[in-house]
């Protein structure tokens, strides 16, 4: 069985394409809306994400990315600090977070459709799960057939669908102020602290860390790009402020314009978009931007559907997988993998029924989404804590500085504030009408269990026999 295709000699990657590919992980636009309720308190919440969770997410990535350059990536990293099993849980997570996550920016992408074609849909939960579901699928067929984004295509897509509009959100929201347009939110120094007495006021941050993930994804690029000792922690730095910038401008820009009580966590983009264009008289524009969002949004899920598949299959290496789930078509792609996933995605994509509103659906599955990532950054900061210790002469051209106590200070900030994101995530929001809190809860802590025992029993039952390194030819 061939679980591996010859590929050509790879190009070294410019320090440019290698922010535009971080970037195009992290800057979705469709999070804007996240902490925009919070108003000025939003900046409050985007400090908390950045210092504690965004900071060491880029050291720790650096780091091990450019000590183990060539292998790469969080299978790897885990496997070899705590041993295979705990690898292959920790790229199991980083695959299943996407089972959720899909529903969510395509549920983003129906209403956006909705805006620009059918405005009388736009909060429509079987118009939104029928999108949702021809996209999936549509997108998975495609990647059967082993056509994937380039990087090339990965850089136009953060440019035309996250960055152009972003800038143009941004600064058509200074514009706004500047004219003396009615302000939604005002100056007010106790709004840059939000009411911290309940937990559903930090439930948010929990989408916040979810936002700021993904860092660590472009680590099998590290070995690829020019001169990696200083342009890869230099490109994650740089990605890591340009997303920063964006989300703390862009949902300043959306607080300001909106009312609290209208934000729509899926259209808030487009509510945002079709007063600024209307205040400046180019509404002729929404459709252009529409699309863009939509091409930024299809860039970035088709790239994620690729990625963690092609990372779960190489586990299959190790005999993690079963014989079936090991299968490559004739165009080098794990099928039984993509059919297996797009199910999966399927059965979690009709939650958007049974929910009050699709804020509510886009909350519930983020927030799953964030707790399966999150575990897998648990796994990855202990793995950089045990790394030092257990290959302390595996060369790294980018180390945390001092030879322990930088790592174990950035680590456990780093778990800490993994832990507090899982912890709050069972919070459902003040903001949103979630329905049943026994359902959500059901819901929540079901779904996180299923994939967590999934792995632990794949794991457990696995046999020598779907080990193909052991098989002896015939």
């Amino acid at each position: 069985m061939n679980l591996t295709t010859t590929l050509p000699p790879k190009k070294k990657l410019s320090i440019f394409v290698l922010i535009m590919m971080n970037v195009s992980i992290m800057a979705s636009l469709r999070n804007l809306p996240l902490v925009a309720e919070y108003g000025y308190g939003a900046c409050f919440f985007f400090v908390l994400a950045g210092l504690f969770f965004l900071v060491p997410c880029a050291l720790v990535s650096a780091e091990l990315a450019t000590g183990w350059s060539k292998s790469g990536g969080i299978y790897v990293w885990v496997r070899d600090a705590l041993g295979d099993k705990m690898g292959f849980f920790a790229i199991w997570m980083q695959w299943a977070h996407n089972l959720t996550w899909f529903p969510a920016i395509l549920s983003f992408v129906a209403t956006t459709l909705a805006y620009v074609l059918f405005p009388n849909l736009e909060t429509s939960k079987p118009f939104a799960l029928i999108v949702v579901l021809i996209l999936f699928w549509g997108m998975t067929l495609i990647n059967y057939f082993g056509i994937k984004l380039s990087t090339a295509f990965s850089t136009i897509g953060v440019i035309a669908g996250s960055l152009l509009p972003g800038f143009v959100i941004i600064l058509l929201g200074i514009l706004w102020i500047i004219g003396g347009n009615p302000l939604q939110i005002h100056f007010a120094d106790t709004k840059f602290i939000p009411d911290l007495n309940n937990f559903d006021q930090l439930a948010f941050l929990a989408g916040l860390f979810l936002a700021f993930s993904g860092l660590e994804v472009s680590a099998g690029f590290a070995g690829e790009v020019k001169n990696p000792q200083k342009n890869y922690p230099r490109a994650i730095l740089i990605s890591a402020l340009i997303a920063f910038t964006i989300f703390l401008l862009g949902s300043f820009a959306i607080s300001f314009i909106i009312p609290e009580s209208e934000i729509s966590l899926v259209s808030g983009l487009m509510q945002t978009l079709v007063a600024l264009f209307k205040q400046f008289h180019i509404s002729w524009l929404l459709p252009i931007f529409g699309i863009l969002l939509i091409f930024g949004a299809l860039a970035e899920g088709n790239a994620w559907i690729f990625g963690p598949v092609k990372a779960l299959h190489m586990t299959a290496i190790h005999g993690n997988l079963p014989p079936k789930l090991q299968i490559l078509n004739k165009y080098g792609m794990p099928k039984n993998i993509l059919f297996f996933q797009a199910i999966i995605v399927s059965v979690f994509a009709c939650i958007i029924l049974y929910t009050p509103s699709l804020s509510a659906s886009y909350w519930i599955l983020s927030a799953l989404s964030a707790q399966m990532y999150l575990l897998m950054y648990i796994l990855m900061f202990i793995s950089a804590i045990v790394l030092r210790y257990k290959k302390p002469h595996v060369p790294r051209t980018y180390r945390i500085p001092h030879p322990h106590k930088g790592i174990w200070i950035v680590s456990c900030i780093g778990i800490l504030a993994s832990l507090f994101g899982i912890f709050i995530a069972f919070f459902p929001p003040s903001q949103i009408q979630i329905g049943n809190i026994y359902l959500f809860e059901a819901l929540m802590v079901g779904g996180l269990l299923l994939m967590v025992a999934l792995p632990l029993t794949i794991y457990a039952l696995k046999k020598d026999s779907w080990n193909p390194l052991l098989k002896t030819p015939k």
